[in-house]
């Protein structure tokens, strides 16, 4: 893996959330009404597992959160950016959703807010290639495992050093590239199999959505 910058500035930081914010106070659904596909798959998989509770990381409007509640799971969704939080909570209103979705705001740079094997699933949709350094990603993969039930799954989506924007715009440092107004994280294999320290890597499946389009991994693991 190529080597990062070791420190992500602060100031940087505030600005990708405020990037973020911007992007949904202007469109709440920038991204779509429709869950991805990556939530339709975990859904299916989460039943056949028994799945009763889901802790979504990056839940930015809401479109995977809302799925997810609708096929009877609980889910308690962590987002860094306030809006992404209002406008969680604001759907799941208007869904009838209250009860089945608790949304918090959280850095994933942080403690995971909640106690040791505390769910029965962990999902995210592109959180992982967010502005994170690769040592941030293991502390978060860390915590996941901590918070996850044992023999229990963590299903993560990613966009791939195959992905047509890879070393486009301004290098931030290892894989990381600004694109646009985003900084993006893109994976390979090798930092996937890297991360998945004290889980069984289920399956790592390559697949294409929206513009461009965008290529990416869908990564199931399993806590040991």
């Amino acid at each position: 893996m190529q080597e990062e910058l070791p420190v992500m500035l602060k100031e940087t930081i505030v600005q990708q959330c405020q990037n973020w914010n911007n992007v949904f106070s202007e469109n709440p659904d920038a991204f779509g009404e429709a869950p991805s596909q990556s939530a339709q798959k975990a859904v299916g998989l989460f039943k056949n597992e028994g799945v009763e509770t889901v802790l979504e990381l990056g839940g930015g409007a809401g479109r995977d959160t809302i799925y997810l509640a609708q096929n009877g799971f609980r889910v308690s969704v962590l987002d860094f950016c306030d809006s992404s939080v209002e406008t969680i909570t604001r759907k799941a209103q208007a869904s009838g959703l209250s009860q089945s979705v608790s949304a918090m705001r959280h850095d994933v740079r942080n403690t995971i807010p909640f106690g040791d094997e505390s769910f029965d699933a962990c999902y995210s949709f592109g959180l992982y290639c967010g502005a994170l350094l690769t040592t941030e990603l293991e502390f978060l993969s860390d915590e996941i495992r901590r918070v996850l039930k044992p023999g229990e799954l963590n299903v993560y989506s990613v966009r791939t050093t195959e992905d047509p924007r890879y070393g486009t715009g301004t290098h931030r440092g290892g894989d990381m590239y600004e694109v646009g107004p985003f900084i993006v994280h893109f994976f390979s294999k090798e930092k996937v199999e890297h991360l998945a320290k004290g889980f069984e890597i289920i399956d790592i499946d390559e697949f294409e959505e929206g513009d461009l389009p965008r290529r990416l991994f869908r990564v199931t693991l399993r806590k040991k």
